[in-house]
């Protein structure tokens, strides 16, 4: 399971011009020219790239991959994927200059080239996520073209798959600078929920947020995000209405520096909603709530969306389903008892019946509530059963290819 790297610092920002949407790449549209071989670096000012969050550290990392790139390769980020190809968004240059007639910026379909679909066969999380930077052999002329390698990513918001039975991760989001945990504050709050969504950002390696939408129907909106804050220790929470665009000058100063600002929650959480008061336009279709107070599912797929003026929000699902795919920072999600299990008496203390428990001690005098030990009780464990499940199948892996192993030589033995 692939883990992601340090929170990236913030994001060049240079102001980008205005982008195009991922979503009209049906429409016709300049011819796409790779960067020939040898040509001129682009002045980061002039890249096209830079309103997608390309910045001096992507361009190193590029630089440092040049030797190993098929001839005619150019950098590309996943807006979209799907079951063997993916929509990238490439720049379109003619030498060092653009020759699109607007921001110079095109989405290529592009298939999974073979050792590509190797990897992926190996470890799913390989898969190219939507907001991956990858690098792209375009076909001269045409919207087609091979994704060869998925760069490193910075960060990974990565939980367990939802089918039975499989222990691997799956990416919902790569390369986010913050994951905003979507909650509605109608017709409820529910805070073990925002608990397990901000597990998955803290261990994303992004700045985790904690976005409350809805803040214009409850009568007290600031009495809830005061009981949110203190179940989200570290992160900021904004309590905004998309219909107003109360609450949402954060966010908008987040993206207007170039960052890419990643969207989970529960269906039913309004990020739909929130996206296209970020994006600016109905880019998403929005439904209502069902009578009994669920969510109805509006995003089904993760999908990259550039926001006019700078930055990106990667949409995702509506979760039902929040699997921990055991990499999760409890630490830094329930950071009290963290400071409190300091104190107790024993180092291995499970804070459960141990004499000298500083955690029960604090449960047991109101500090600490009875709900969040409770909640972090849950989670531990199943972070523990993920991990479980994990080894296993690292050691069937191992079996496997032992037996492989002496089965060619059974078949081969070796001679003197």
């Amino acid at each position: 399971m692939s883990s992601a790297s340090p929170r990236p610092s913030r994001p060049s920002s240079t102001s980008p011009a205005s982008s195009s949407s991922p979503s009209a790449a049906g429409t016709p549209g300049p011819a796409l020219l790779a960067l020939p071989a040898g040509a001129p670096d682009i002045p980061p000012s002039a890249d096209p790239l830079v309103p997608l969050g390309w910045d001096e550290s992507w361009r190193q990392t590029w630089a440092d991959l040049l030797a190993d790139a098929p001839t005619g390769a150019v950098p590309g980020r996943v807006a979209r994927s799907g079951r063997g190809r993916c929509d990238v968004l490439v720049a379109t240059h003619d030498g060092a200059v653009s020759v699109a007639p607007d921001d110079g910026v095109v989405t290529v379909t592009a298939a999974w080239a073979p050792a590509l679909e190797r990897a992926v066969a190996a470890d799913p999380v390989q898969v190219p996520a939507a907001g991956d930077w990858v690098v792209v052999v375009p076909v001269a002329g045409a919207r087609t073209g091979a994704v060869e390698r998925v760069l490193p990513r910075r960060t990974a918001v990565v939980r367990a798959q939802v089918a039975r039975g499989s222990s691997y991760g799956q990416v919902l989001a790569a390369n986010a600078d913050v994951v905003a945990v979507a909650e509605g504050m109608a017709p409820d709050v529910d805070l073990a929920r925002i608990e397990r969504l901000l597990a998955l950002a803290w261990s994303s390696g992004a700045e985790p947020y904690v976005v409350l939408t809805k803040a214009d129907l409850p009568a007290e909106p600031d009495v809830l995000a005061a009981e949110v804050a203190e179940v989200a220790p570290g992160a900021p929470v904004l309590a905004v209405s998309a219909l107003t665009g109360a609450g949402l000058e954060p966010l908008r100063d987040r993206l207007r520096g170039g960052a890419t600002v990643a969207l989970v929650g529960a269906s039913g959480a309004g990020k739909s909603t929130l996206l296209n008061a970020l994006v600016g336009g109905d880019v998403m279709s929005t439904r209502a709530l069902r009578v009994d107070g669920k969510g109805r599912h509006t995003t089904v797929t993760r999908e990259l969306h550039l926001v006019p003026g700078g930055g990106a929000v990667l949409d995702t699902p509506g979760l039902r389903t929040i699997g921990l795919a055991g990499e999760e920072a409890l630490d830094d999600v329930f950071a009290e008892i963290e400071d409190l299990a300091s104190r107790c008496r024993f180092a291995d203390c499970a804070h459960r019946t141990e004499p000298g428990c500083a955690v029960l001690a604090a449960v047991e005098d109101g500090t600490l509530p009875q709900r969040r030990l409770d909640s972090h009780r849950k989670l531990l464990r199943e972070l523990e059963h993920q991990a479980a499940r994990v080894d296993s199948r690292l050691r069937a892996e191992l079996t496997g290819r032992a037996r492989v192993q002496q089965r060619a030589y059974r078949r081969y033995p070796l001679r003197p």
